[in-house]
């Protein structure tokens, strides 16, 4: 008989950004960006709690202004993955499972955490999202992950590059050759595996390819990845600010 797992979705939300500073509190169609992924993120059926975990006031005060859970976190966190795990360590209850839900992906569907969730059936020890990759921009711009994996659904490489690299076949070929993956930015840690996670130090491939899951890999954890069909969006700059304007006001 299986246990029901216990499911915290934790919402990282940082006011510093080089490139769009003060970006959960951005407007989008008369509602900020924070408050756009949490009510997205408490429809899902999986999550027991959901808590955005902020290094600002701000924030903070907005996230409860609209009847939100938020806790104050350290502003020296390195990573989204090392405020999610600050933000389950100040929860009065026990969560087997945490998901770490990007604040800065509005567009981010209930379904998609659900898909997720499905995965942690507690042998699980870390679990994400992908998706069949498009189009050519996004094959071949490195702000979209790419990943490969094996016939267990278990992440080999995560690479700003295109991988794998078709040889032998026309480059403007590949998409019509090949099912191309990127990786959405959505993760399911496994508590006692979160803790264990955020005392690793940067490794070599983490630094060369600034992707922090590369350093769980390297250290001999097992990713798990879940096909969805769900097209996201993160909002990392001004431009893609405008763009997610125009896809609401469509």
């Amino acid at each position: 008989m299986s246990v029901t797992k216990r499911i915290i979705g934790i919402i990282p939300a940082r006011f510093a950004s080089s490139r769009l500073p003060g970006k959960p509190l951005v407007d989008l169609g008369g509602q900020s960006m924070i408050e756009r992924v949490f009510k997205q993120a408490v429809q899902s059926k999986a999550l027991k709690k959901v808590v955005v975990a902020t290094d600002h006031i701000a924030i903070y005060d907005h996230v409860l202004s609209f009847g939100g859970n938020a806790c104050m976190t350290d502003e020296q966190h390195p990573s989204g993955t090392d405020r999610c795990y600050e933000a389950l360590e100040k929860e009065a209850e026990g969560y087997d499972y945490v998901i770490n839900i990007q604040g800065d992906e509005p567009f981010i569907e209930a379904s998609q955490i659900d898909l997720l969730a499905a995965q942690l059936d507690g042998k699980t020890q870390l679990a994400t999202l992908i998706k069949r990759i498009d189009t050519e921009e996004q094959l071949y711009s490195v702000g979209e992950v790419k990943v490969t994996f094996n016939k267990n659904l278990e992440a080999l490489y995560f690479s700003r590059a295109v991988i794998p690299f078709l040889h032998k076949v026309e480059q403007k070929e590949w998409l019509e050759q090949y099912d191309f993956y990127k990786h959405v930015g959505m993760y399911g840690y496994r508590s006692d595996v979160l803790k264990e996670i955020t005392k690793l130090k940067l490794s070599a491939l983490e630094k060369a390819e600034s992707l922090e899951q590369l350093r769980w890999m390297e250290n001999g954890f097992t990713v798990k990845v879940a096909i969805t069909d769900v097209e996201t969006m993160c909002i990392d700059t001004p431009e893609d600010l405008e763009k997610a304007r125009a896809i609401l006001a469509a």
